[in-house]
């Protein structure tokens, strides 16, 4: 009858084997529910990148736009964000952008102005966040100059007119 039932001590071992290999399966289920928030938070933040270029370039539009619409003797750049919302240069309603947009990064309508140089009227925007971006590089010609910048601050949205061709094909651009 001894030999067919296991000794204390062997069942004792055995528990402690299972244990053990427990505490091992919850390790490899942390580190891997660690790899995954932090892989989540990476997309954010890449998602969160391209909702700024995308927003941006919005803005970047309404400034030409508002440049373009300008009546004789009038400004040719806004005094506030508002101003492309509702332009109060005409009576009638005349929108160069759809909405005021929340900088995605920091998740807050609080963009940082580029005024002109007298300081009255707005040339561009940028994001107030000064966490360092993903994306580093192979930006649309839209966004000239994003390239190697340490800080999503650092991205300047400027109006910028279309690359113009000289007479006699130089392809030399002319911008403001």
């Amino acid at each position: 009858m001894n030999g067919t039932r296991p000794t204390r001590s062997a069942r004792t071992a055995q528990g402690g084997y299972a244990y053990l290999a427990l505490l091992i399966l919850i390790a490899i289920i942390g580190v891997t529910a660690a790899a995954a928030v932090q892989l989540g938070g990476v997309y954010q933040r890449r998602m969160a990148e391209e909702e700024l270029l995308f927003v941006g370039g919005e803005f970047q539009r309404a400034l030409l736009s508002y440049a373009a619409a300008t009546p004789a003797g009038q400004p040719t750049l806004p005094r506030t964000l508002d101003d492309l919302v509702r332009d109060p240069r005409y009576p009638n309603p005349m929108r160069h952008l759809r909405k005021l947009y929340a900088d995605p990064v920091t998740g807050k309508p609080n963009w940082v102005l580029v005024k002109s140089p007298d300081g009255q009227t707005i040339v561009g925007i940028h994001s107030a966040s000064v966490a360092q971006p993903i994306k580093i590089a192979h930006f649309p010609p839209d966004f000239l100059g994003f390239e190697d910048k340490r800080h999503y601050a650092d991205w300047v949205f400027v109006a910028r007119l279309p690359r113009l061709t000289r007479p006699g094909g130089s392809g030399a651009a002319a911008r403001p």
